[in-house]
């Protein structure tokens, strides 16, 4: 299962997630990919205009990162698409700075991460980016960097809830939507529909999980 890495290093990493989760005297930096055999993490171009790769220090606010609800839709549609796929993240962060998910159409969260396995990479120390990132408990660094232990996420879909139920996230369902919030996406669904015209992919997602809200598009 882990070709790469070792028994004993395998053990180690569990040992220090378990020191670090109770008493919080290791600091650890995670990052989420769906590849496997990482053992450097290089900066990609960042969204914030120069490369980075990106990390948090809690391990719970990595899981969204396993799956993209934008590809994973697609590729089971079978929409053919060979550009690099729009991000979607229905998600930030209470006051307290503990992550919130919200479902923005029925069953969100269990259609985007159902049966996604994925891996968690963990590292010791980094070299802080001097680019200011201003959201909670994430880090930065603009040098590759070596990674010190991995775990496999078997199913990002139960590894999510788990993490509801110890209290480290937590998860609007659609139903528990409010009107407001309700009337809030139909306008930013339809701008980020209109917004879209390079990104067909995009398009194909928004009309496939929000058809009542694009129907004026759907008759076009």
């Amino acid at each position: 299962m882990y070709p790469l890495f070792s028994i004993p290093w395998l053990v180690f990493c569990f040992v220090f997630r378990i020191i670090d989760r109770v008493k919080g005297s290791v600091n650890m930096y995670y990052h989420a990919s769906s590849n496997m055999n990482i053992t450097v993490l290089e900066p990609r171009l960042s969204e914030h205009g120069t490369p980075l790769v990106y990390f948090s220090s809690k391990r719970e606010n990595v899981l969204v990162y396993l799956s993209n609800a934008v590809e994973k839709y697609c590729r089971e549609s079978g929409f053919m698409y060979e550009g690099p796929f729009q991000k979607w993240g229905p998600y930030g962060f209470d006051a307290d700075g503990i992550q919130r998910i919200e479902e923005y159409y029925p069953d969100a969260l269990k259609k985007t991460f159902e049966g996604v396995s994925g891996y968690i990479y963990s590292v010791q120390q980094i070299v802080p980016a001097s680019v200011i990132i201003n959201i909670p408990d994430v880090h930065t660094s603009a040098f590759p960097v070596s990674v010190d232990c991995c775990e496999r996420v078997d199913n990002a879909y139960a590894a999510i809830l788990e993490a509801e139920k110890e209290g480290l996230i937590r998860i609007t369902r659609y139903e528990e939507l409010s009107e407001k919030k309700k009337t809030w996406l139909e306008k930013i669904i339809r701008e980020e529909y209109e917004n879209a015209q390079d990104h067909p992919e995009y398009r194909h997602f928004l009309l496939g999980n929000f058809p009542d809200i694009l129907s004026v598009f759907l008759s076009d």
